[in-house]
């Protein structure tokens, strides 16, 4: 069949785009050889079947839909259905010229005593996507499916991908149609909807509507969709995912991320790498918290008992350019791993800097300010040398505790804080660079940063101090702590 040869023998008189109410679309068009109107149909099958009132048989002849025969096609429907196919229905109908003009001044196309052509069963499930629900599922993600096909279709769909274990059927509450939805009572919506797993034969109202009540219950709620009645739920969504290649304009403009792929395996990425943007972001948290709290305790106590401060503007200058600069360069590198799917999603209350990024700091902190002020005030006789070379194996062991307590920030939980080390190499570049910078500050810029040349003895008692604190952070993480975050947000209302 000649697709275009087709097309050029019709003229469209008019068109009825789909909206998700009649869930079907129409064309009213013109035969060019014989001056003939015909109304043509699709949708979903049952909506277009219940307008006809006749079909064509294999031979190719118009038969009565007669009760038996339709109830033959709905069992069609259903086994198409229950294959997890998306069943499309075909329909036309003549339109005679008095009734065309009746229709053109109503600016309305025929939807009644249509001629059923057939049927297609289309399966829309993509490889992979079982998997990316399993993924969102483990790390602790509800995944909701809502559709505009039919219950069956849309109950088989969701099984086979894992949204439905086999044995949940419409009496668990676990699959809806939009119309029971929206009818129930707010007390019985906000009741029922953690329960829905499935909602069919849905409106975006109806989405919508899941999504302010999901939102209402506390959840942070994450939305997918490509048309443009989808836009005002990727807009109330806490985080919305348009479709890159399907999506229209408006659903693009009102959600936060788009899926280029248009896959929703692509979801369970997006999961990952979020989290581990987060984690990242925390593990700099700790770091930085450790560089200045240390500092700031160190200087201070200094400056309040013996009138003089360990470390010069200069030095603290330095610490803070290598250390935010380069620190937060080398902890951001971190690539996502199989753990971040393994933890429970963070809730929007929770803590930035949690019970364990606070135990981790502390140690750390303390550590150095032991060590630290012990050199200050008895550093000179421990190590028998002048108060400037004093000074410079403060800020020598100060800034050498911050590059191993790096390691340790790497891992906010795990205790071997070397595994995977070897495949982020900007990591290990940064912390050679850092090094290298160091040694150049402390031997070749004396009168720049007020320091003086130690000798290589002095150099392996301050990288011995300094490397304490790797076994200190396996010994600290060993420590429980409790579940409940100890400094919370409060959340005040009027």
């Amino acid at each position: 069949m000649d697709v275009e040869k087709t097309k050029k023998r019709c003229a469209v008189l008019q068109v009825e785009a789909f909206i998700s109410q009649k869930r079907r679309s129409g064309v009213l068009i013109e035969r060019n050889d014989d001056d003939t109107v015909h109304v043509h149909w699709k949708g979903a099958a049952e909506m277009i079947l219940a307008m006809c009132s006749s079909y064509y048989d294999a031979s190719g002849v118009v038969k009565d839909l007669d009760d038996g025969e339709r109830t033959k096609f709905e069992e069609i429907i259903q086994g198409m259905a229950a294959s997890s196919l998306r069943c499309i229905a075909f329909a036309h109908k003549q339109v005679p010229d008095e009734e065309y003009q009746n229709l053109k001044e109503q600016k309305k196309l025929k939807e009644d005593s249509l001629t059923l052509l057939g049927l297609v069963g289309k399966d829309p499930c993509r490889p992979g996507v079982k998997k990316a629900v399993e993924d969102c599922q483990y790390a602790g993600v509800n995944i909701k499916m809502i559709t505009g096909d039919n219950v069956f279709t849309a109950r088989a769909i969701a099984t086979e991908c894992g949204i439905l274990k086999p044995g949940q059927d419409l009496s668990s509450g676990a699959v809806v149609e939009g119309e029971e939805f929206r009818n129930y009572t707010p007390h019985e919506r906000m009741e029922k909807v953690e329960k829905i797993q499935v909602m069919a034969r849905s409106s975006p109202f109806d989405k919508l509507l899941m999504v302010q009540c999901l939102k209402q219950k506390g959840h942070v709620v994450a939305v997918t969709g490509d048309g443009t009645n989808d836009a005002p739920a990727l807009k109330e969504a806490d985080i919305g995912l348009s479709m890159g290649i399907q999506g229209t304009e408006v659903a693009k403009e009102s959600s936060d991320i788009v899926i280029l792929d248009d896959n929703f395996a692509s979801v369970a990425t997006v999961l990952r790498w979020g989290r581990c943007v987060y984690t990242n972001i925390q593990k700099f948290i700790q770091f930085q918290l450790t560089v200045n709290v240390a500092a700031l305790c160190i200087n201070f106590v200094a400056a309040v008992s013996a009138g003089e401060v360990p470390l010069t503007a200069v030095q603290l200058l330095w610490v803070n350019l290598i250390m935010d600069t380069l620190g937060a360069l080398a902890l951001a590198t971190e690539r996502p791993t199989k753990e971040l799917m393994e933890k429970p999603p963070v809730g929007r209350t929770e803590p930035l800097i949690t019970n364990i990024m606070w135990r981790n700091l502390l140690a750390q902190a303390l550590y150095q300010i032991a060590v630290l002020l012990t050199l200050q005030f008895s550093g000179e006789s421990i190590f028998g040398v002048t108060e400037k070379v004093n000074d410079t194996l403060i800020f020598n062991i100060f800034v050498f505790c911050q590059v191993f307590n790096e390691f340790n920030a790497r891992k906010l939980e795990k205790k071997n804080v070397f595994e995977g080390i070897h495949k982020n190499k900007l990591f290990i570049g940064i912390i050679g660079v850092t090094i290298l910078l160091q040694v150049v500050m402390v031997e070749f810029l004396k009168r720049f940063a007020d320091t003086e040349r130690l000798t290589w003895g002095q150099w392996g008692a301050c990288i011995a101090v300094a490397a304490v604190s790797w076994p200190l952070g396996w010994v600290v993480k060993c420590l429980p702590v409790p579940q409940k975050p100890i400094f919370s947000y409060l959340k005040w209302r009027k």
